[in-house]
């Protein structure tokens, strides 16, 4: 499939597993988040539509409901809250931001 990265920051976290953007600079320290980061993302070039992402179960593929502009997301790591955004389009995927929110899903630590 197709995909199209949103924010450049994005696209080096992708390649090289580290970048120099603050957004995600945190981020960049959890190793285990990215590899999570880098095997969602290498999935997501191999399927040819988001449908074929259900049975990667650990995924946990969703489109969400009750926002403005309709969004999905994938699970980047099992046990961990956060989350991969990105918008389906015809031509393909075109990935947003990873969301690092600790109380997404009831999560109060």
């Amino acid at each position: 499939m197709r995909i199209i990265f949103k924010d450049e920051a994005l696209s080096e976290l992708y390649e090289s597993g580290r970048t120099e953007d603050h957004k995600y600079k945190k981020m960049c320290r959890n190793k285990k988040l990215i590899a999570g980061y880098q095997r969602a993302v290498s999935i997501m070039y191999d399927v040819d539509s988001t449908e074929d992402l259900r049975p990667f179960s650990f995924l946990h593929y969703e489109k969400l409901k009750y926002l403005k502009e309709p969004l999905s997301s994938v699970r980047l790591v099992n046990g961990m809250v956060e989350r991969l955004l990105f918008t389906e389009t015809e031509d393909g995927i075109e990935i947003e931001l990873v969301e690092i929110d600790s109380t997404h899903y009831g999560n109060k630590k």
